[in-house]
C-alpha cells in the first residue's frame, strides 16, 4: 500500500512527465523517492477528458522502479495509445490522471476465482492478448461472465474464447486519481 504522500507524488510526477514531453523538454529529476516508489512494479496510467477515456497504457512488469514506470506509462498514454491521436499541449489542463499500481499476475484455473471489483483480467490465446483493469468492470456494471467476454473482445477474440484453451490471469490494483486529492474529495486514501 502506498501512502497518501506517495500517491500524490506519483500523480504529480505523471503530470510533469506528460507536460515535459508535450513541451519538448526533458523531465526533471524525481527527488521524493521512498522504498515503495523504488520497488519495481507493473502499473497503468489512464487519462480521462470530460469523463471519457483519452489514453491508457501500462505494463504488468517492469525492471524499473515504480516512479520510472509511472513516468514512462504517463508519456505513452498521452502520446502512443493507438486508439487516440496524441495529446496536444492545449489538452493537458483538460485531462485527469488515474494510476493503477498492479499486483503480480496470477493464472487461474476456475472462473469462480474472478472477483468483479477486486480483480483485473488478462487473457491470452495464441498471439492475442487483452487486459481490462478492475475498475472497468465496476464502471460498466459487468458481471463475471461479461467481464470475461469483454476482455476476450478487447484481445480481438470471440467473446466466448475464454472457454476454449485461453490462459486467464487475474491481478489486483491500487487505484488513485487526481480528483481524489482535490478539495472536498471524500475518498479515504490512506
Amino acid at each position: 500500500m502506498l501512502t497518501v504522500a506517495e500517491k500524490k507524488a506519483l500523480l504529480g510526477l505523471a503530470r510533469k512527465a506528460i507536460e515535459s514531453c508535450l513541451n519538448g523538454k526533458r523531465s526533471e529529476d524525481f527527488d521524493a523517492r521512498t522504498p515503495a516508489l523504488d520497488k519495481d512494479s507493473g502499473a497503468f496510467v489512464t487519462l480521462h477528458r470530460d469523463g471519457m477515456l483519452r489514453g491508457c497504457i501500462g505494463t504488468f512488469a517492469s525492471p524499473n522502479p515504480l516512479f520510472k514506470t509511472i513516468t514512462d506509462m504517463a508519456v505513452s498514454a498521452a502520446t502512443q495509445d493507438p486508439r487516440f491521436m496524441p495529446l496536444g499541449p492545449e489538452e493537458l489542463g483538460l485531462v485527469t490522471i488515474e494510476i493503477s499500481v498492479l499486483s503480480p499476475l496470477k493464472e487461474i484455473s476456475e472462473i469462480t476465482e474472478v472477483e468483479v471489483g477486486r480483480h483485473g483480467l488478462y487473457i491470452i490465446k495464441g498471439r492475442n492478448r487483452g487486459v481490462l483493469l478492475p475498475q472497468v468492470a465496476v464502471e460498466h456494471g459487468f458481471d463475471r461472465i461479461s467481464f470475461l467476454e469483454q476482455t476476450c473482445m478487447k484481445a480481438g477474440l470471440s467473446k466466448d474464447a475464454w472457454k476454449k484453451d485461453a490462459a486467464i490471469f487475474t491481478f489486483e490494483a491500487e487505484i488513485f486519481r487526481e480528483e481524489d486529492f482535490r478539495e472536498g474529495a471524500s475518498a479515504s486514501l490512506s
